[in-house]
């Protein structure tokens, strides 16, 4: 680092408090986003206001710095990464800071998230109306810069049809506003002093030159879905009759004065750091229906597109055979598609219908129906109204790019053609010719994507760690963009322009458009200091790439199987930067949902671990406490194996991580008596229990522990059982239902906590399936090697797990149900013993034969079957489901079970982890983030909750979390069901 950079950046980490990161793993954290791009910033700051953004802006220009701002690095160009100073602006600048609701406009600061800004929007009645697929966690800021659209752009058009103003810092490190001028606003502009008046008059001077018109009325691509260049077509013709009347409701007549916000939109960045934007609003669908119109090849669903849009849609959406393929391999997704897509199609186009009343989108659906029957070759229409149906289809379709990602193996489907879009009725042509020329090449290509307008994500299979493969980047890009020039299409539709296309924006859009915007760039931002090489003068496409033809990643020696996923280096390697991670909805990702830290999402641990193994960071990080540190707040949720669509499994993956470090530094004894909890809690349960129990709980002996172990004093430890349920179920003289009387027999997978900690939960299971007429025989095995594995005590888990293995297969080869209580214990069978003994036989049979208990009892006590006698009162239950659960069996059975007694109904808390996570919750340096986890949603649920209202959870961390941070004593399902039931009823 030389003097003046060393300087500048000590400057502002001065001006603004003291929060800017320097050090390399900070760095590399933000080196990548969703592209196949990676270049390490020279700092990153993550601003606590709009005056430390001015203040490090201003340092930065006076010292030649570039500044690249930054949201979620959902980028799939290149733009979210640039050596530069890098601005963080979602964990700080997230408010909205003030609603009209009757002007319908919102004015918001750049890092609040999209869906976030909708759901506080819901009681207004209002919305934004561009929806991109990354919505989840894309922040405004970026939206904004790469003026984005989304599934439904038919209907709301793009990001800069809704931009009104905008507060900015230009390149002279001097704030502005950009607003509408009318003509005599605009002419006391063009005569004021200082660099916003110097910019609107040579702006106004550029478009108002009838040469300058001229260029940009004949060489702006006519398709109206772009945004690629810069905007000068909406100052030029802000009233231009080719551009579509989308049908969101408007007051008024469209606003044509001259307005630099709807220049700076869609400029990536690179014309002036936006500081706050105020956006139009539109209002919410009242209802909405879907039909799936499926067809058994994808030529005959582009064809049928302009058929379909004369039916008045809100959205054609493609899902293709690939991603529909790649779905199924992903648990929760493989659960949502089972329930809405019939048969097996090719390809599906998912048509919605807007409108006011559910009645008429049904008719609305059935008229579709029949006229994609006569006008189109498809195969088939489902008609979807249930919303929460609906819903499933869309976080499907939204995670088509994941899933194309998902694909094993380092030939990928990557981004750099994918963003084109074309008139329609040329669709179907477009595609046809775009796949003759890859196959041709003995390329694969994947699609999905916006094929209402015209905007069919196109993504051939490269290869980027080969030189061979990396040249086909800009043969099929140059091929691309001659067949868009001839079919009067745009380059970039929705994405932006970035690394991966504007090397080539002066071929596409002709040199006389070019030079103008080159034009546009030089008089915003003279020195190319903000987020430079976009747009204009970007480097070669190949320059910077993650991969690259010179990649090679280190040897690790692993002590678990990961053939499945072609090895340790290609599973931390399948994190495609999309950061679905940083979303705030669902499980994935706890600690980042709390932290709003980078490295503490499973993209940021993963990027951390592929640093050192591709050589970016020193191989001994690998075992470095950084690195740890890195990886330590994962809490092993396993939220992203079921939600990121690229698989990530980073529980695994950490698992891997710390059998290594230990195997460096040794394991600590904290981690030994955590992961070993089986052995102690069979040996302090039972007559021992009273005089443990009275140890650990008094204040002294709390100290102690936390002195010596680091458990923290504040939470309360467990509690061993005077009684285990192997003494209870001895003392009962074993099953009340004998195999001669039995439907069946159960084999009843007693844990470790069911039986030494909470027996009462195991007495209730087996009353209830006994209840059920089945013949209860008791699984006898030891720890099923879940807790060793959460401490990465691999080769211990692995013994433990054959044992268990050892005791269930008989049962399983005879076919008897194995049936869990405690869902990470259960779900361990199903899923990490997998690769834990990879080709013992035992395995698959134990896998298929497991269930939860809540899974049995929903399939076996249901109307169909012979009816548990459940009687009493209706009642009302609040659902939290274990994290594991939610990851690999989904809450589905849980919520069907709980409503088999009448009158029961059931509400699910969207709460995420507990926090609690098995010992996770009782390390003193992880006390506080564990109650952060807890009081996010889940808490405050329990606390509203009437007191009447039963509270259900299965796993026995999140009951002792919900204890800790409620008072309220929860229920396990089989506790919750037992009531239900009459007192005698174990006696049936």
């Amino acid at each position: 680092m030389d003097g003046r950079l060393g300087d500048a950046l000590a400057q502002i980490d001065h001006r603004t408090g003291g929060g800017l990161r320097t050090d390399r793993l900070s760095r590399v954290l933000y080196s990548t986003d969703a592209s196949i791009y990676q270049v390490e910033p020279v700092a990153v700051l993550l601003p606590r206001s709009v005056e430390e953004v001015h203040a490090a802006v201003e340092v930065a220009l006076e010292n030649d710095l570039p500044v690249l701002v930054r949201g979620a690095g959902s980028s799939l160009a290149g733009q979210a990464v640039n050596r530069a100073l890098v601005l963080d602006t979602t964990r700080h600048l997230d408010r909205i800071l003030e609603l009209d609701r009757d002007r319908r406009t919102v004015r918001v600061e750049p890092g609040i998230v999209l869906d976030e800004l909708n759901r506080r929007l819901a009681p207004s009645g209002l919305q934004f109306g561009p929806d991109p697929a990354s919505s989840d966690r894309a922040a405004l800021g970026g939206v904004v810069s790469n003026n984005s659209t989304g599934a439904h752009s038919i209907l709301y058009g793009m990001t800069a049809d809704h931009v009104l103003e905008m507060g900015v810092i230009l390149s002279d490190g001097s704030a502005a506003r950009l607003a509408p001028l009318d003509a005599r606003a605009l002419a006391t502009k063009r005569a004021g002093t200082g660099l916003e008046a110097r910019i609107t008059d040579r702006l106004a001077a550029l478009v108002e030159d009838p040469a300058g018109r001229e260029v940009v009325l004949a060489a702006t691509p006519r398709h109206w879905r772009r945004c690629g260049g810069y905007n000068l077509d909406r100052l030029v013709a802000p009233d231009d009759t080719e551009r579509p009347s989308f049908r969101w409701p408007r007051s008024g007549e469209p606003d044509r004065r001259f307005n630099l916000a709807r220049l700076v939109c869609g400029g990536e960045g690179g014309l002036a750091v936006i500081t706050d934007v105020t956006l139009g609003l539109v209002p919410r669908p009242a209802a909405t229906a879907l039909a799936l119109v499926s067809f058994d090849r994808l030529g005959d669903a582009m064809a049928a597109v302009p058929a379909l849009l004369e039916c008045e849609p809100a959205a054609v959406e493609l899902l293709d055979r690939m991603a529909i393929r790649l779905c199924r391999g992903v648990p929760r997704y493989a659960r949502l598609l089972a329930g809405f897509l019939e048969g097996d199609p090719d390809c599906v186009l998912i048509v919605e219908m807007a409108g006011e009343r559910p009645a008429e989108l049904a008719g609305r659906i059935d008229r579709l129906a029949m006229h994609a029957g006569r006008a189109t070759a498809a195969a088939g229409v489902t008609p979807v109204l249930d919303p929460a149906r609906q819903a499933d289809v869309w976080t499907v379709r939204k995670v088509g790019l994941g899933l194309l990602m998902s694909r094993k193996g380092d030939k990928k489907p990557i981004p750099f053609i994918e963003d084109a879009a074309v008139p329609v009725e040329h669709l179907a042509a477009y595609v046809a010719e775009i796949d003759r020329f890859c196959g041709e090449r003995g390329t694969e290509v994947a699609y999905y994507g916006h094929a209402s307008a015209g905007c069919v994500h196109v993504r051939p299979l490269v290869d980027t760690k080969r030189a061979e493969e990396l040249a086909k980047l800009q043969e099929i890009t140059a091929f691309s963009v001659e067949l868009l020039r001839g079919h009067g299409g745009s380059l970039s539709s929705e994405h932006g322009d970035g690394r991966v296309r504007s090397w080539i924006n002066e071929r596409f859009f002709g040199p006389d458009l070019y030079r103008l915007y080159r034009r546009v760039k030089e008089i915003f931002d003279p020195r190319n200091l903000f987020n430079p090489g976009t747009v204009v003068n970007g480097p070669p496409v190949d320059e910077g790439l993650r991969f690259g033809a010179g990649y090679r990643s280190l040897p690790v020696a692993t002590r678990s199987d990961w053939s499945d996923e072609l090895g340790f280096d290609r599973a931390v390697e399948m994190c495609n930067g999309a950061g679905v991670c940083r979303k705030t909805t669902g499980t994935m990702c706890p600690s980042f949902m709390v932290t709003r830290e980078e490295e503490h999402s499973t993209r940021g641990r993963a990027n951390a671990l592929r640093a050192v193994l591709s050589g970016r960071l020193p191989a001994s990080e690998l075992t470095g406490r950084r690195l740890y540190d890195a990886m330590d707040l994962c809490i092993s949720c396993k939220g992203c194996k079921a939600e990121c669509p690229s698989s990530v499994d980073m529980a695994r993956i950490k698992t891997e991580f710390l059998a290594g470090y230990h195997a460096a530094r040794g394991v600590p004894v904290r981690d030994r008596l955590f992961g070993g909890i089986g052995t102690a809690a069979r040996a302090l349960a039972g007559p021992m229990a009273p005089a443990v129990n009275a140890l650990l709980g008094a204040g002294p002996s709390r100290w102690l522990v936390e002195r010596a172990l680091g458990v923290s004093s504040r939470r309360p430890p467990p509690r061993f059982a005077r009684r285990p349920w192997e003494a209870w179920w001895r003392r009962r003289g074993g099953s009340h239902v004998s195999t001669e009387d039995s439907r069946g027999r159960v084999v009843l997978l007693v844990d470790t906590f069911a039986n030494y900690l909470h027996p009462e939960v195991g007495i209730a299971a087996t009353e209830l399936i006994e209840a059920a007429g089945f013949e209860v025989i008791p699984s006898r095995h030891g720890c099923c090697g879940r807790p060793m594995l959460s401490k990465g005590l691999v080769e211990e888990a692995r013994v433990a797990v054959r044992a268990t293995l050892r005791a269930l297969a008989p049962a399983a080869e005879s076919g008897l149900p194995i049936v869990g209580l405690e869902p990470s214990c259960l779900l361990t069978l199903r899923d990490e013993a997998r690769w834990l003994l990879p080709g013992d036989p035992r395995v698959a049979p134990v896998a298929a034969r497991a269930q939860l208990f809540e899974e049995w009892i929903a399939a076996h006590a249901g109307p169909d079957r012979r009816p548990l006698p459940f009687a009493g009162p209706p009642r009302r239950l609040l659902l939290h489901g274990h994290c594991h659960q939610k990851a690999l069996a989904g809450t589905g059975a849980a919520r069907h079970a709980l409503t088999l007694p009448p009158g029961w109904q059931v509400e699910e808390v969207d709460s995420g982890c507990c926090g609690m996570a098995g010992s996770f919750g009782y390390e003193r340096e992880h006390y506080e983030l564990s109650i952060a986890m807890a009081e996010r949603r889940l808490a405050p649920a329990v606390r509203d909750a009437d007191r009447d209202t039963l509270v259900v959870a299965g796993g026995t961390s999140c009951r002792e979390q919900i204890v800790h941070t409620t008072g309220r004593r929860p229920l396990h399902p089989a506790q919750a069901l037992r009531l239900a039931l009459p007192a005698k009823a174990e006696l049936l």
